[in-house]
């Protein structure tokens, strides 16, 4: 499988990529990948990776229907034996997320029905508001740091390349419009030039990508983030980092508003 590793050095990443065409998921790297496969080391338990897997589900990075690396690839991602690899693949089995199909195009697949905005409205009932603005207070500081960092930075061209991404999410379906979003974000505070708060990003992505697809959960909306992202990419292009920081912080707190106001309808509450 093919790896990509970032220019600010990011960790490698494997998996599907958000601009795939249907039918061929799984063939190319996915940026996201690098916060949930990176290496366990010391810690290569079964369980954890086990843990890691079943987030990668519920979270959507793994979609419905999507193959996952082969146990080498992922011990090796891991940093752990096969056979640990293999038995969290068992216990990931035994809780109905994924099958196992054999033959020349075999391997282990997610299962058909894996619906991560299910989990999602699960984990937000159960997540204090004490905690979601934690949350949010955590992702704002590291994501206008870094913006604000890219706006002294990084040079048009780089910018102009981030923007022309946004122009693709008309021709991609809901999943890889999430996807997109969640990577375009990554790849902005990668004009930082620091490869530890890309890094740091890709982490946060992964935890508050879930929260996101709440808060957007439909095409319209997810046109709406774009536009804010939009505005962003503008002040950073435009080398203006208070208000790169201003509008990071800002599009923030309006998420964590909505995850709130979600927590009190019949829907999550149920």
């Amino acid at each position: 499988m093919e790896s990509l590793t970032s220019p600010t050095g990011a960790l490698p990443v494997v998996g599907a990529s958000v601009a795939e065409p249907a039918g061929h998921r799984g063939t190319r790297p996915h940026r996201l990948h690098g916060a949930l496969f990176q290496s366990i080391g010391d810690e290569g338990r079964a369980e954890l990776v086990e843990r890691r897997l079943v987030d990668a589900i519920h979270r959507g990075h793994l979609r419905a229907g999507e193959r996952l690396p082969s146990e080498s690839e992922l011990a090796r991602s891991f940093g752990v034996a096969p056979v640990t690899v293999r038995e969290a693949l068992l216990a990931v089995r035994g809780r109905g997320l994924i099958v196992t199909k054999r033959g020349r195009n075999g391997g282990s697949f997610v299962v058909d029905d894996a619906d991560p905005l299910v989990f999602a409205r699960r984990t937000l009932a159960a997540t204090s508001r004490l905690t979601l603005r934690d949350l949010g207070a955590h992702y704002a500081a590291i994501t206008a740091s870094a913006v604000r960092l890219a706006a002294r930075r990084a040079d048009s061209s780089e910018t102009l390349r981030v923007l022309r991404r946004l122009d693709r999410l008309d021709d991609l379906d809901a999943d890889q419009q999430r996807r997109l979003l969640d990577d375009v974000q990554v790849e902005l505070v990668s004009l930082s030039q620091s490869a530890r708060l890309t890094r740091e990003q890709m982490r946060l992505q992964a935890e508050f990508s879930p929260y996101l697809r709440l808060a957007a959960p439909d095409t319209p909306s997810m046109h709406q983030q774009a536009q804010t992202l939009t505005g962003i990419i503008r002040a950073v292009e435009a080398g203006d980092p208070d208000e790169a920081g201003r509008r990071t912080e800002a599009m923030t707190t309006d998420v964590i508003d909505t995850l709130i106001h979600l927590q009190s309808s019949p829907e999550t509450s149920a």
